[in-house]
């Protein structure tokens, strides 16, 4: 059966103080703001469980062609609707300020990552590069707070680093939050050589890591917490925003051993037996479509016997974390069943962009070799464990992102398209094949709620309405007709879709942007095949797009001595 454009449902569907202590003291000295507050709203109004992945692949997940073991996602998926063309910026923090706000990246603080704000003079003072969050959007949590829902986050946060722009201020009733864009997963020590530590905030307060936890069961607890405090009668948002599996890949060691030998036979073995399970699922028609191998089989070949190993044990170390989130997504949804929730609430699941194709130990990130060298134990046995510190990189991301060229960093679909699905209290399953992107979230939270945007207006400064659509679910009316155009730019790697034309610019480092590629990802979503040399009116029209939305978003370049941030 067919529900408008691009939908398919099933039969079925037819009808200092540790972190911990510091948020138990909170827990006893302020419950979560009453609903009594908010004026009066429909008490059906569902709960929400907003689930975000970092640098999560398209087929890593069971349900998505991957043999990493993740029954409880799965699971969720297969009583859900799978979004199979959901968008998102090609890195984190660009695709938060979107998720949340609902407006892009370039008008709401994160026109680029704070990270590289920081040695690119061009961007400073300009509006839309503020490095955080801006005045002139409001977020999805002030406005589900506005209208009494309990508004709960854990996890990464990455769009501000100041009181003004910490979860707190932006509408989250209760919060833990990791103000960078990742921390070492057992001691939360820092992601990057330039940062002294890690900022972790407790509704806005400053705490420590609680020493040897692991992220995601961290995260999880938290959450878990939060969720017991809320009266029932409350309806929740609550933003789950695990940083697994963001490198440096570690996870616990009995998940380790459970993946250790599976990696053995190299990229090219791990890609075939993808391949083979996408057909499987429909969700690729033949080996033709997917992206060309990267890097080749010669290449693996060719490497020592030992780092063979090690580079097969940096994969099970990424498959330990995507299972070890899969068994905390379990006990969010158990918590939610214990509670008497669960039947009324709306899981969305995403992963922010693509696998990261990064190769920490040889990246030309200023100081970033030297510091792993000095400070890390990257021996073949302790690869993975507390200590470590290694990527996916250019072996596995690739794999992990097929059927679609490229990896994070990249406006090839494997940088920006993402796993993402939808459980409805309705039942409803089966697949949306329509065009959808991360700007449609807020919109369509808001929906769910029964809630609206102000318009031009909030508590007195002026803010941008979400440039988003419903997303095209059952109980949200019929999605619109065809004729999207979306567009990206981030590093200096751009792209914009019209339809089922789609035109790549990848940043060439002091070459500057690359000349223009033309695909049909209908037929080649690997965009393997260029057309631009024998359609050149259609190409004239897309780039006419682009550099019309260029100049409207204010969007500016990086400067000429860029490196680059995963192009290929």
């Amino acid at each position: 059966m067919t529900l408008g454009q691009g939908i398919r449902l099933s039969p079925r569907s037819r009808g200092a103080l540790t972190a911990t202590a510091l948020l138990a003291l909170a827990l006893a000295a302020c419950a979560v703001r009453p609903a009594a507050t908010a004026a009066p709203a429909p008490a059906a109004r569902p709960d929400i469980l907003l689930i975000v992945a970092d640098d999560l692949g398209w087929s890593d997940m069971g349900a998505w062609g991957g043999e990493i073991e993740t029954p409880n996602l799965d699971a969720l998926a297969s009583r859900g609707l799978r979004l199979t063309n959901f968008h998102t910026a090609p890195t984190c923090s660009p695709t938060r300020a979107m998720l949340l706000t609902g407006v892009d990246h370039h008008r709401s603080g994160m026109g680029a990552m704070t990270e590289t704000l920081a040695f690119s003079p061009q961007y400073r003072g300009q509006p839309g590069y503020e490095g955080h969050l801006n005045q002139r959007v409001v977020t999805v949590a002030e406005l589900l707070r506005d209208a009494g829902y309990a508004t709960l986050m854990a996890g990464k946060w990455h769009v501000g680093y100041e009181t003004p722009d910490l979860p707190p201020a932006r509408g989250f009733d209760r919060s833990f939050a990791l103000l960078q864009g990742g921390a070492q997963h057992f001691d939360g020590g820092p992601l990057m050589p330039t940062d002294a530590s890690s900022g972790f905030r407790a509704d806005g307060f400053a705490v420590a890591w609680p020493a040897g936890r692991f992220s995601t069961d961290h995260f999880t607890d938290l959450m878990l917490d939060f969720l017991r405090a809320v009266p029932r009668e409350q309806p929740v948002f609550a933003y789950a925003a695990y940083t697994a599996p963001h490198w440096p890949l570690q996870a616990p060691d009995a998940l380790i051993r459970k993946y250790q030998d599976r990696y053995s036979g190299g990229p090219a073995a791990l890609r075939a037996a993808r391949l083979d399970r996408l057909r499987q699922l429909g969700l690729l028609a033949d080996e033709s479509h997917a992206a060309d191998p990267a890097p080749s089989q010669a290449e693996w070949a060719a490497l020592p016997a030992e780092e063979r190993a090690r580079s097969a044990r940096i994969m099970a170390v990424y498959a330990a974390m995507v299972e070890n989130l899969d068994s905390n997504v379990g006990r969010l949804i158990a918590g939610l069943r214990d509670s008497g929730r669960l039947e009324n609430t709306i899981i969305l699941f995403m992963s922010d962009n693509g696998a990261e194709g990064m190769d920490a130990e040889s990246t030309p990130m200023p100081g970033m070799q030297e510091w792993i060298a000095r400070t890390f134990d990257n021996s073949l046995e302790n690869v993975g464990r507390p200590g470590s510190y290694v990527t996916q990189g250019r072996f596995w991301a690739p794999v992990s992102n097929l059927p679609f060229r490229g990896v994070k960093g990249a406006t090839h679909e494997g940088g920006i398209r993402t796993p993402a699905f939808v459980v409805l209290p309705s039942g409803a399953t089966g697949r949306i094949d329509a065009y959808t992107h991360v700007l449609d979230l807020t919109p369509t939270f808001l929906a769910w709620a029964g809630a609206t945007h102000p318009g031009p207006e909030y508590r007195g400064r002026g803010v941008l309405a979400p440039e988003g659509r419903l997303l095209p679910l059952p109980g949200l009316g019929a999605p619109p007709a065809d004729g999207r155009v979306l567009s990206f730019e981030l590093f200096g790697n751009r792209a914009t879709q019209a339809g089922t034309l789609k035109i790549v610019s990848p940043w060439r480092g002091p070459a500057g942007p690359g000349p223009w590629q033309l695909f049909d990802v209908s037929s080649d979503p690997g965009e393997r095949h260029d057309l631009a040399a024998g359609r050149s009116a259609d190409l004239a029209r897309l780039v006419g797009l682009h550099e019309a939305w260029m100049r409207d978003y204010g969007v500016i370049m990086p400067a000429k001595d860029f490196a680059g941030y995963s192009s290929k």
